[in-house]
């Protein structure tokens, strides 16, 4: 057994776990890009504090998920303000823009020549400019992640800029920042952090210590993603989603994922489809085929062990089988509203071009068994 573990140098968890930036900032910088979302009322608070801290604060906003052109101007942003600490306060989308500009910062100013699949993917070589995450969702667990998704519009599709020296400085999770949060985005976001939990924990790359953050997180989802969706102010049910997400990516960023991520890649590229909602979209479907590939291809897989685990863990019942955790997950995302690939504007005939793309995606590999085309139409078939 061989594997290497790596995360964000520090984790501040915590409500009111906020406070801790101001100070922290004095270790690194005094020049303050805050890179935010179309909301910026919930990054008041945090304005104030380092207004208060004297630390001089240029806002940058993304709006949407974030693209390589709107990179570029982020990182012209930071030059023209001799910016030397970036902060991403947001969704993952913020936080995926403040990495990709806190790398480009130390390392030249365009995205392609790094980024995967549509870019050069060369290597960065320098360590980026310190980074804090500060997610205000609970879903993404981009705050501990390597790496930071772009889209590109002209190749319609989403790649990764990725690197070890993208580990944030510092994360700060303050569950008290996702109370606002609306009930169908803590859906979409929740069922993402579901995803990558499940995804890690059957991936061909999981190992000892990612399994321990999603033995943690996969209950912690199941007994509180429904009460964080039907009452948003409970402080206990968002520290549990807050916390799930967190181990989510820890999880993610050392074991990988799997097809549903490989789907969510280009799909997310192609039409105007939050990256939350297309995993919730596909996972119960993806799950289903991924189950009878393996019954059907390789019965004594540690993977369907670990299914059934997982089924265990999340309907909370000895005994629970492949079937129950399928239509457990499947019941979920109904529950919750949530919308099919259909009402993104996926159609039938787009399949070809999207399994293509997607049997490309880095996220593919770690896939317990590998799919055939005719499997992936299924579960495009199905999610639809």
């Amino acid at each position: 057994m061989r594997f290497e573990f790596a995360t964000a140098t520090r984790i501040v968890f915590g409500p009111g776990s906020l406070s801790a930036v101001a100070p922290a900032l004095r270790e690194m910088g005094s020049r303050v890009l805050l890179v935010v979302g179309r909301d910026s009322e919930r990054m008041k608070p945090l304005i104030q504090q380092l207004e208060s801290a004297g630390l001089a604060c240029a806002i940058f906003h993304v709006a949407g998920e974030p693209t390589i052109e709107s990179v570029r101007e982020g990182v012209r942003t930071a030059r023209e303000q001799r910016t030397d600490v970036v902060i991403g306060m947001g969704g993952g989308s913020a936080i995926d823009a403040g990495k990709a500009i806190a790398a480009l910062l130390t390392n030249g100013s365009e995205p392609l020549d790094y980024v995967e699949v549509v870019g050069r993917g060369l290597p960065l070589l320098n360590p980026s400019a310190p980074f804090i995450a500060i997610p205000t969702t609970a879903g993404t667990g981009s705050e501990v992640t390597r790496n930071a998704v772009l889209s590109s519009p002209e190749h319609r599709v989403k790649a990764s800029l990725r690197s070890p020296h993208m580990l944030p400085r510092l994360a700060i999770v303050d569950p008290e920042l996702t109370l606002a949060l609306p009930a169908p985005i803590t859906a979409s976001t929740g069922l993402d952090a579901l995803t990558q939990l499940l995804e890690a924990w059957v991936s061909v790359r999981a190992n000892p210590i990612s399994d321990g953050f999603c033995r943690e997180g996969l209950p912690r989802i199941a007994r509180s993603l429904r009460q964080a969706c039907r009452q948003g102010s409970d402080i206990d049910a968002r520290t549990d989603m807050s916390l799930a997400s967190l181990f989510s990516g820890l999880a993610l960023a050392n074991a990988g994922l799997g097809a549903v991520h490989g789907f969510a890649a280009p799909i997310g590229g192609m039409f105007d489809a939050p990256h939350g909602a297309v995993c919730a979209a596909l996972l119960p479907w993806v799950t289903a085929i991924n189950i009878a590939a393996l019954q059907s291809r390789a019965p004594d897989s540690e993977a369907l062990r670990r299914y059934r685990e997982a089924a265990v863990m999340l309907i909370g019942r000895d005994g629970a089988s492949l079937a129950d955790l399928v239509s457990w997950l499947r019941d979920l995302s109904g529950e919750l509203g949530i919308p099919s690939l259909r009402a993104f504007g996926v159609t039938a005939d787009q399949f070809d071009v999207i399994v293509q793309k997607s049997a490309a995606a880095s996220s593919m590999k770690g896939n317990p068994i590998v799919l055939t085309a005719s499997e992936l139409r299924e579960a495009l078939t199905r999610a639809l």
